[in-house]
């Protein structure tokens, strides 16, 4: 439901506001378009850091300010690798080009995303994949949209039928989550029709949303690449847990976002 804001003059409701937040992810995702098609070149990974950096900070030029002057009293978090609970109020949580390094390498799996979070509750969403020119929206009850067409989840019951997807290891992530994620993709390997493994986590969980895959998992995570996939997967009425299938929140240290019919299988096999 709609919930009226105390911030007049700019968006009257959640619904109105989710409306200016797709349109500014619309505009920082044209501005990266336009830095997009030669392979960055790059020997030190100093290098690499300032070729990132240089994305996120053109994306951050239309986002930040458009944002703030929506919802001024909001907090903002763009630390793509920032994990764990929100101190209480509102926060935008901001990912200025989820998937940089494909962006970086001339790949096309990048997009622009923001979040608003309400005590710790994501209330909407914007993801816009400007090669495709997507829009994929989300408000908390009022469900899960790609341009205006409403979402579902996959219809599959049977996860031997089924296509699933995990994402890699952030940098420098911890020995022992890169090789639980080798183990759940051998698992998954021998129960699951096709596993898909790439990045960024963001773009699997819309095609959950959208029912063109039937389940996605991660160890780890952090909030900007799991917030706004989790919304949307929800609202489009998919499952949302952690991967032995207990309420997921962002403190949680694994994801699994699944058609229904095929949740409880994805458990069991990343339970082994």
């Amino acid at each position: 439901m709609s919930t009226t804001l105390r911030t007049t003059g700019l968006a009257s409701s959640d619904a109105d506001l989710l409306a200016q937040t797709a349109d500014t992810v619309r505009a920082a995702g044209s501005v990266l378009r336009e830095r997009f098609g030669e392979v960055a070149g790059y020997r030190t990974r100093e290098e690499l850091m300032s070729a990132l950096a240089a994305n996120d900070e053109s994306a951050l030029a239309i986002l930040r300010p458009r944002l703030t002057s929506l919802r001024p009293d909001a907090g903002w978090v763009e630390d793509e690798l920032d994990g764990g609970a929100l101190p209480a109020g509102e926060w935008w949580v901001v990912d200025p080009a989820e998937g940089n390094v494909n962006h970086l390498h001339g790949l096309p799996e990048w997009a622009v995303t923001a979040t608003l979070v309400r005590e710790n509750q994501p209330v909407l969403t914007a993801v816009h994949v400007p090669l495709t020119g997507e829009t994929y929206t989300a408000l908390t009850g009022a469900g899960a949209y790609l341009d205006g067409r409403p979402l579902h989840v996959s219809q599959s019951a049977d996860l031997g039928l089924s296509i699933v997807a995990t994402s890699q290891a952030r940098p420098d992530e911890d020995e022992t989550v890169v090789r639980r994620i080798g183990s759940s993709i051998t698992a998954m390997l021998f129960d699951a029709l096709v596993v898909r493994t790439a990045v960024p986590a963001t773009l699997h969980l819309l095609d959950v949303a959208t029912g063109r895959i039937d389940a996605f998992w991660q160890y780890a995570g952090a909030r900007a690449d799991l917030l706004p996939g989790a919304l949307l997967v929800t609202e489009a009425g998919g499952r949302i847990s952690d991967a032995e299938g207990r309420p997921w929140t962002p403190l949680s240290q694994s994801l699994l976002a699944a058609a229904p019919g095929v949740h409880a299988e994805a458990v069991a096999t990343l339970s082994r």
